[in-house]
């Protein structure tokens, strides 16, 4: 089994790559430092250097890719890259606004479009795209993160209807606040606001993630939230939407009025 993970240099991607590297498969990672790659691959795993903000960048790698193996797209597409840049919308600067959606969303879209048809021609696939509990909860300072993925959501969401019937399944992983390499800095972004609604909620690790992430992947489930917590604020979202709103708001407040 082949498999093609982006943003796997670090983090969410490099942990998921390492439990398929475990079972044998053929992984490939990609990002765009090629001394990142290079430095978690040690050997074990393909490395292809690509931004997947850049249209040019994702068609020339995914056409060297398929060139590599007889023409084939992977069996299994994780797009995982992204970045996550806090703040509030009035005072936040265009380019950090902008960042968020061109690789979180863009570079979501433009790595299904590269391999997709590859996979539809095949009659076979599975493609997994990495939202965030801020893909289905608004988060106070993430008006340009939680955009990126509500869109990714939705977008995985309509592509499940178009290509189940032709042998690709996709699905739609949604993880808590995580511990990856770029953590810390995000969270010494956010708002005051933010670290109100986040309360004394604990990130996890990476690791953790991903096997959670690879036993929904195994059950090819259309929606892999992770976590206690991240599935009952889904599950109340999805129910009773006045109540979440009520509960954040509260929390903002609090902040505003000190």
């Amino acid at each position: 089994m082949k498999v093609f993970i982006t943003g796997g240099s670090s983090g969410i991607g490099l942990a998921t790559a390492l439990l398929y590297h475990e079972r044998g498969y053929e992984v490939a990672i990609a990002g765009r430092s090629f001394e990142k790659l290079e430095a978690a691959s040690q050997g074990r795993l393909a490395t292809y250097q690509l931004d997947v903000a850049s249209q040019e960048s994702v068609g020339e790698v995914t056409a060297r890719y398929m060139r590599e193996h007889d023409n084939q797209a992977p069996d299994l597409l994780i797009n995982c890259a992204g970045v996550m840049i806090p703040g509030e919308f009035i005072s936040m600067p265009e380019t950090d606004y902008w960042s968020n959606i061109d690789v979180d969303f863009k570079g979501t879209v433009l790595m299904c479009k590269a391999f997709a048809p590859a996979m539809v021609k095949r009659g076979s696939g599975q493609i997994v795209n990495v939202a965030s509990v801020a893909g289905f909860l608004g988060i106070y300072g993430y008006t340009g993160y939680s955009a990126a993925k509500f869109a990714v959501m939705g977008f995985s969401e309509a592509l499940r209807f178009e290509l189940e019937p032709k042998g690709v399944s996709v699905s739609v992983v949604c993880p808590p606040d995580t511990e990856t390499p770029g953590l810390d800095l995000e969270i010494s972004m956010r708002p005051p606001e933010t670290h109100a609604v986040a309360g004394s909620i604990k990130p996890v690790s990476a690791e953790v993630v991903a096997e959670a992430m690879v036993r929904g992947i195994d059950k090819k489930k259309n929606t892999i939230v992770i976590g206690a917590l991240s599935k009952l604020y889904y599950r109340l979202k999805g129910i009773w939407p006045e109540l979440f709103h009520v509960i954040v708001s509260s929390d903002v407040r609090k902040v505003q009025n000190h």
